[in-house]
Order: C-alpha cells, then sequence, then structure tokens
C-alpha cells in the first residue's frame, strides 16, 4: 500500500496517483488533500493521529512550503512503515508514533521537470521505487543515504501543575473543535462540573451532546488533549481561539 497526504487540494494529487501507477501496482489510499496549506505541524499532528491505524506502507507526505529550495528529501524508515516527503519536520512526529526506532535517509533526485510540483516529480516516484523495493531495502538503493542531518519537530509540551495547565491550540478541525497540547487527564475528576477557560467557567462533559445545542464546552478528543468546543457549532468561534494561541485550563 501507498498512502498520499498533502495540502493540495484538487487536481494535483490525481497526478502523483498517476505517477506512481505507471511505476507499481501498490493500492493507493488517500489520506488528506485539506491539510491547511503551508501548515507543516497541523499536518503532522494529523498525521499522528490516522497512519498509526494502517497496516505496514510507504507513506508519502506532501506539505512543502519550501518546494524549489535546496531542502533535502527524506525517506524515513520506521518499522515496517516508510515516509517520504520533504526535510521540514513533518514527517518526524509521526515515525515517532510508528516505531520507537527511526532510520532517516536522504533521497537523492534529478533535477526535477518542475520546481514547483515536487510531489509529482519527486516525491511520487520516490514512493513507488520504495514500495517496490521494499522498506528492508532502504540501505542499498542508490539514491538512499544514510543521514543524522534533518530537521525535526516535536509538538510543543503544556504547562501542567496539578489540574492547573497552560498549553496551546494546536489545530483546529473541520468542526472548529480547537484541540490543545493540554492532555486529556487534566480534567480527571471534572467531568460533569466546570472549570475555568482563561478565566471563564465551561462546563467539562464527556460527549458534544451532553451540552445543549450551541453550547461551549470543554472535553477530551479522539487525540487525547484537551479540546474546546461547542455542541452543533464552532469552538474557535466561540473561544475566541485561533491557532498558536495560549489557553489555560484551571479548576
Amino acid at each position: 500500500m501507498i498512502t498520499l497526504s498533502s495540502d493540495f487540494g484538487s487536481p494535483y494529487p490525481a497526478a502523483m496517483r498517476g505517477v506512481i501507477a505507471q511505476r507499481t501496482d501498490a493500492r493507493i489510499e488517500d489520506i488528506a488533500h485539506d491539510f491547511p496549506r503551508q501548515d507543516v505541524r497541523a499536518a503532522a499532528f494529523w498525521l499522528t493521529q490516522t497512519l498509526p491505524y494502517f497496516p505496514p506502507a510507504v507513506h508519502c507526505v506532501v506539505v512543502d512550503p519550501g518546494v524549489g529550495t535546496d531542502r533535502a528529501a527524506l525517506v524515513v524508515r520506521a518499522g515496517e512503515h516508510a515516509l517520504v516527503g520533504p526535510d521540514n519536520g513533518v514527517l518526524l512526529p509521526v515515525a515517532r508514533e510508528l516505531a520507537a526506532d527511526i532510520e532517516v535517509f536522504e533521497w537523492a533526485y534529478d533535477t526535477p521537470a518542475s520546481a514547483t510540483f515536487h510531489g509529482r516529480d519527486v516525491f511520487a516516484p520516490a514512493a513507488a521505487t520504495v514500495h517496490e523495493a521494499g522498506v528492508g531495502s532502504l540501505d542499498t538503493l542508490d539514491r538512499t543515504i544514510p543521514t543524522e542531518t534533518y530537521v525535526d519537530s516535536r509538538f510543543p509540551e503544556a504547562s501542567v501543575e496539578g489540574d492547573h495547565a497552560t498549553g496551546e491550540i494546536l489545530v483546529v478541525d473541520d468542526f472548529g473543535n480547537a484541540v490543545t497540547n493540554i492532555p486529556g487527564d487534566v480534567l480527571d475528576g471534572h467531568f460533569g462540573g466546570r472549570v475555568a477557560v482563561d478565566g471563564e467557567s465551561v462546563p467539562v462533559r464527556q460527549a458534544y451532546a451532553d451540552c445543549e445545542a450551541g453550547q461551549r464546552l470543554v472535553t477530551v478528543g479522539s487525540h487525547g488533549n484537551v479540546e474546546l468546543a461547542v455542541n452543533r457549532g464552532r469552538g474557535d468561534d466561540a473561544f475566541g481561539v485561533a491557532l498558536g494561541d495560549s489557553v489555560t485550563v484551571a479548576p
């Protein structure tokens, strides 16, 4: 299997699928092509929430604000998985989710046909080649060069003291749920009650529908982090938050 993830929208991913289909009969699965444009951290976060549920595969990820520059292309081996994409940190968080020990290789590529579409001209062919060769053969491929010099990426950690925590908004999903980096266990003992979010009292609930439609709530999302939400509404608008904003949760 080869999976494809990008911020391309449509129709660019179709060209990548075509390139891969010319080189291999691998099953191709689209993860998402509507990641926030050029937001490497958001893409990295959502990949940690999706790729671990897949069987071993080659994962081609193209969220690439540096396309056409001298940034490197990488292949990361994570257990039985391989990740192919730009050297900007987008691959590393999910690689660590997929395997305890990872190996990083620089992918040597010829001058591509386009300086603006490395997804088609660099990463799709690389994904097909890695799939055909097998993840275990990365050490022997002509185009892979082991490297310890690459852009790493880690999500910021919240400051937590008991049930007091200060963090930030990592991502906002399509429903408007504002996902923080505050671990969900901060809310332990508060479900059915209330906490202060940036000084304002808000109910803590396990499900969105535990509140009236349009009511704000704090919950723990499927990702395990504290989430600011609204039942049948947008949490980001109701709480007045956006990516990167600071959030404090306290009794």
